[in-house]
């Protein structure tokens, strides 16, 4: 279940009120005329089956709503209601696989922002494997791609082509682009530095590290585990009951890809490069590629239960609804 609150000026609140009366996935509305100050106008509030919640959206974004007004969306962790309980019952679909898109793209949107907060991680994560690499430790390599931010970028590119959101594709690729690069520019001054030192040499790189040595030897195994990565990753940015995105994190190896990049250009080890960069650009494709794929397959098949739904309201008596 989902609440929707939208802030509406006084000649929508009537249309906008019939229409989710008349909707079944809407089991509760609510109507405060005269209490929004700004903008002026009413607020109404909704309980929503999450499984209509994109087709009512959408008519209140056909309506330009959201230029006058507000529209939100809230999941509710916890509601007993017997009308809700119906509302969902008879709302084609399962909540746990309805895909909201304006949340979806909401998020894709935050998560491809290029920021301080990105960077940091990003860097602090390529950093970290590129020690777990030198000491050929699993536990700091598993820390380091948990650690890594780029999955909620990698998810946007998948988002933006489903969506045809060219502005959120370039944001996205970007992102992706200035974080590695930054990381791996970053940890490689490090890594100069310790060499300077004399913490590390060139045998600390080159010698056999049978923990770790998948990091720049890709294969279609490599491609193989991106593609399932991604594809349960946008599962479980989509869904409303599954949270693995924690395995996600720990399957694909872009992270320690970009950590084994920057040590082979600290020590001008040009196999290692090109065998680690060859692995980041696999795992960065077949991630992007499952995305778009689960997503386009999602929004097909939901499609199919938006038009089924609609279909039942038109057969619906209605009160000046706008059409679905």
């Amino acid at each position: 279940m989902m609440l929707l609150r939208v802030v509406s000026p006084a000649e929508h609140t009537q249309t906008i009120a019939d229409l989710l009366t008349d909707d079944t996935a809407v089991s509760n509305v609510a109507v405060h005329r005269g209490v929004s100050v700004k903008p002026a106008g009413d607020i109404i509030e909704a309980d929503i089956a999450r499984e209509g919640v994109n087709e009512i959206v959408d008519v209140l974004l056909r309506m330009d709503i959201h230029k006058s007004g507000t529209i939100q969306l809230a999941d509710v962790p916890t509601w007993m209601s017997q009308n809700g309980f119906e509302a969902d019952l008879v709302t084609p679909g399962a909540s746990a696989d309805a895909v909201v898109w304006s949340e979806v793209t909401q998020t894709a949107y935050e998560d491809s922002e290029f920021n301080w907060t990105f960077v940091s991680f990003m860097f602090l994560a390529t950093v970290l494997v590129a020690i777990a690499i030198l000491l050929n430790s699993t536990i700091l390599l598993i820390g380091a791609m948990v650690l890594g931010p780029e999955f909620g970028a990698v998810a946007a590119l998948g988002v933006a082509l489903v969506r045809r959101r060219g502005t959120l594709l370039r944001r996205a690729a970007a992102t992706l682009a200035g974080g590695f690069a930054i990381a791996i520019a970053a940890t490689t001054v490090l890594t100069l530095v310790a060499r300077a030192l004399g913490w590390i040499t060139v045998v600390d790189v080159v010698e056999s590290r049978p923990d770790t040595e998948f990091i720049y030897s890709p294969d279609k195994w490599s491609f193989i585990v991106a593609v399932l990565a991604g594809a349960a990753g946008v599962l479980s940015v989509t869904s409303a009951k599954l949270g693995g995105l924690s395995g996600v994190f720990i399957s694909v190896t872009t992270i320690p890809a970009a950590g084994n990049v920057a040590l082979g250009l600290a020590f001008g080890l040009g196999d290692t490069i090109v065998g680690s960069a060859l692995q980041l650009l696999l795992n960065l494709t077949g991630m992007a590629v499952a995305g778009w794929l689960t997503l386009a397959l999602q929004q097909a098949s939901w499609g199919r239960a938006s038009a089924y739904r609609a279909r039942l309201l038109r057969n619906r008596p209605t009160r000046g609804r706008p059409d679905l």
